[in-house]
């Protein structure tokens, strides 16, 4: 699990193909203590470390998770969000989020303002069914709140912190972003729904 502050942005130094699984080495910001077969969030997807050399670490990446998230556009000098696995006792300055990407969404506008940044996200309805306005929703590993929710998307409103430490600072109108909504939104949403359907209000 994590939390969805990002630790800082790393660096993908190396892409390959061997079979069917997809090799990307990431300098990240941070590998003390860091152990094989670690979870790592990458851009909001949870990864494990298969090799560490200093700050260069490696992730074997399998055909479902590319088709489904944002690393199928990863390239030598890409950067990406780096969020270590949450530890016991560790502060959850976000949410809990799973690093399990529900979907990929478009970055429909950007609007800088005097020191932060507005940002519109579209997103297919099968994401968009669990946004709503101030709740959670983790875009590319980070946790942020939902500003308003429109048919097609949603608005994020960014502070400077968010914009320094994370790649949405450097984001531009149609970049791609992995999508995880919160899960107990998902959960509270899929329970009225069961329910009105039961009793054929639906």
């Amino acid at each position: 699990m994590f939390t969805g502050i990002v630790e800082g942005r790393g660096t993908v130094l190396e892409v390959s193909t061997s079979g069917d699984i997809t090799r990307i080495v990431v300098d990240v910001p941070n590998a003390d203590g860091l152990q094989r077969g670690a979870s790592v969030s990458i851009d909001g997807t949870c990864l494990t470390a298969v090799d560490i050399d200093g700050r260069r670490v490696r992730f074997d990446v399998i055909p479902e998770t590319i088709a489904r998230t944002i690393l199928t556009e990863a390239r030598v000098g890409t950067e990406v969000n780096v969020e270590r696995a949450l530890r016991f006792g560790d502060e959850v300055g976000g949410h809990l989020v799973s690093g399990h990407v529900m979907g990929v969404g478009i970055i429909a506008e950007v609007h800088d303002l005097d020191g932060g940044r507005n940002l519109r996200i579209a997103c297919q309805a099968n994401v968009l069914r669990y946004v709503h306005e101030k709740g959670y929703i983790a875009v590319s590993g980070i946790s942020l709140t939902v500003g308003r929710r429109e048919v097609d998307g949603f608005w994020l409103h960014l502070i400077p912190e968010t914009l320094e430490r994370t790649t949405l600072g450097t984001a531009t109108t149609g970049g791609l972003v992995n999508l995880e909504v919160d899960p107990l939104t998902m959960a509270a949403v899929d329970t009225v729904e069961r329910l009105l359907a039961e009793r054929g209000e639906s």
